[in-house]
């Protein structure tokens, strides 16, 4: 199978080239050639923005992909895009998205009124109401919103799509670097981690990222996912209190997890989530419709993630090492 890749080369991306690679498949990156990574032998590149992507069609074309994999599909117009580029050429496009765009998201950051939604998160949950949840409010496009991106890619008739929405992901390349604010303090011995009430026992869907890519990349692979939006992510939603003691035991710490009321708290340590909504994604649906499982464990995915963080601190890694004067003084307060 020919499969043309929006993107790429950034950690999910490359880990996903990486296994269709293994799979056999043929690949092709689209990509600006902004971001330095070895990938496999065999792949091909053509270097371009994606916003100009409708002026590579001819050369698009020429290479006949079977399946579009879009890594990068932020705003309604990244899909639009793609869905137009490449009517009468692909076969199927597989879009990325989030667990974001679930109404209890919402919830969890304030943004919309209601009770608690209880329960794992089906791929038939309520979606957000309110659009563009993170404008001025991170990095990127300020009409960053993957519901339009899901409503454009499912919604060509000519052109069938697969939406997958991907959990809080985590690994090697990580350049969120998830892990890295607990795993420091570890590291620097600290005899404590503090959390703001409620944070311990909230529960948040992650993924592996090497078997996140296995996902994306049978998603890929498999016709049976033409038309169909999956959740993705480990089966067992882990609280922030057993994700701290994963890593914990890995590395050997045997501090404490404390439990501190958010206006004793630095500012640096409090969350503002409320942390009674859960976000847990159910994953069964991939699992049971196209067989997919994890491939590594989870005390491998942890122990090689730690291994990774461990040598790979954020360039701004003082910062997440917060006050640990201040977090003394909280200590020693309780």
């Amino acid at each position: 199978m020919r499969v043309l890749v929006i993107g790429g080369t950034r950690f999910i991306g490359f880990y996903t080239v990486r296994r269709l690679i293994e799979q056999g498949h043929e690949v092709m990156l689209f990509h600006r050639g902004q971001t330095v990574s070895t990938l496999p032998d065999g792949v091909s590149r053509l270097l371009g923005d994606r916003r100009e992507l409708a002026g590579y069609r001819s050369e698009l074309a020429a290479w006949g992909p079977d399946v579009v994999l879009d890594m990068v599909p932020y705003t309604e117009q990244d899909a639009r895009t793609v869905m137009q580029t490449f009517q009468g050429i692909a076969a199927r496009v597989v879009a990325i998205s989030s667990c974001d765009v679930y109404r209890a998201f919402g919830r969890l950051h304030g943004l919309e009124d209601g009770a608690v939604e209880q329960g794992p998160l089906t791929e038939d949950a309520p979606l957000r109401e309110r659009l563009f949840a993170y404008r001025g409010k991170r990095n990127g496009p300020d009409d960053y919103e993957k519901i339009l991106v899901e409503r454009v890619v499912m919604g060509d008739p000519e052109l069938p799509g697969t939406v997958l929405r991907l959990p809080a992901v985590y690994g090697p390349h990580d350049y969120q670097h998830r892990m890295y604010f607990f795993l420091r303090r570890m590291l620097d011995k600290r005899p404590a981690i503090l959390l703001e009430e409620g944070l311990p026992e909230w529960r948040w869907t992650r993924g592996y990222v090497e078997n996140v890519a296995d996902a994306i990349a049978l998603a890929v692979s498999d016709g049976r996912a033409a038309g169909r939006i999956y959740n993705v992510g480990e089966p067992a939603a882990m609280s922030m209190r057993e994700w701290i003691q994963a890593i914990a035991q890995a590395v050997g710490w045997s501090g404490e997890i404390v439990s501190v009321p958010a206006d004793r708290l630095p500012e640096a340590l409090r969350w503002n989530i409320h942390a009674a909504q859960h976000i847990v994604c159910d994953s069964s649906s991939m699992r049971r419709e196209l067989g997919y499982q994890e491939r590594i464990s989870l005390e491998e995915s942890i122990r090689r993630t730690v291994e990774w963080e461990s040598l790979h601190p954020p360039e701004n890694g003082s910062s997440a090492l917060s006050d640990y004067a201040a977090e003394d003084a909280v200590l020693a307060s309780l």
